[in-house]
């Protein structure tokens, strides 16, 4: 509602459908072609682009001051949405324990689901305030973007999957060993 009126998109429904669908075209462009990049240089570096890309969009939505602005903040959050999407459960599959896959996988989906249901609740909150900013409420997602990447940065190893498909096989039971916390890990992955 408020960026109809700033933007004055009450007589054009065709510009804020657009404005809407703008992250699930992203998400499609970018899952479509990232597949082809994936085998050459892993699922850890797509995670880490896909918290860029999340921050850069929040930035932007933070300071948009058009129609056209937004629609390429959203873009760029579907990008992100949609390397997240693709490649976080195939990370997880990769990295964690056989037994505790099925339940790992679960995360992200419950992730996006507690993500939804918080910022619903804090844009309802804000909306109560006399002067609600939406800018505010979109460049919010600014916080759990940096965690995600300073997750990703200094936290995600490479998937030992990965490191086995380039003959990287030391530097992948040495990631299986930080990750399993054992120093026995040459019966995980045959080659």
């Amino acid at each position: 509602m408020y960026i109809k009126n700033e933007f004055n998109l009450q007589n054009d429904p065709m510009m804020e459908g657009l404005i809407l669908a703008m992250s699930l075209i992203g998400a499609t462009i970018i899952t479509a072609l990232s597949g082809m990049i994936t085998n050459s240089i892993g699922k850890r570096p797509l995670l880490s682009v896909a918290a860029i890309l999340y921050s850069i969009s929040a930035l932007i939505m933070f300071q948009v001051s058009n129609e056209y602005m937004l629609l390429l903040a959203r873009l760029i959050y579907g990008f992100g949405s949609g390397l997240v999407v693709t490649y976080a459960p195939l990370y997880i599959s990769e990295t964690a324990p056989t037994n505790m896959r099925g339940l790992l996988n679960t995360l992200p989906q419950f992730n996006v689901s507690l993500g939804m249901l918080l910022s619903y609740i804090m844009v309802f909150l804000m909306s109560l305030t006399l002067n609600p900013n939406w800018r505010i409420m979109l460049g919010s997602l600014s916080i759990p973007s940096f965690v995600f990447l300073l997750l990703c940065i200094f936290y995600l190893p490479e998937s030992p999957v990965f490191l086995v498909s380039k003959g990287k096989i030391e530097e992948a039971k040495n990631v299986m060993k930080r990750l399993r916390g054992t120093n026995e890990v040459s019966s995980m992955y045959k080659n």
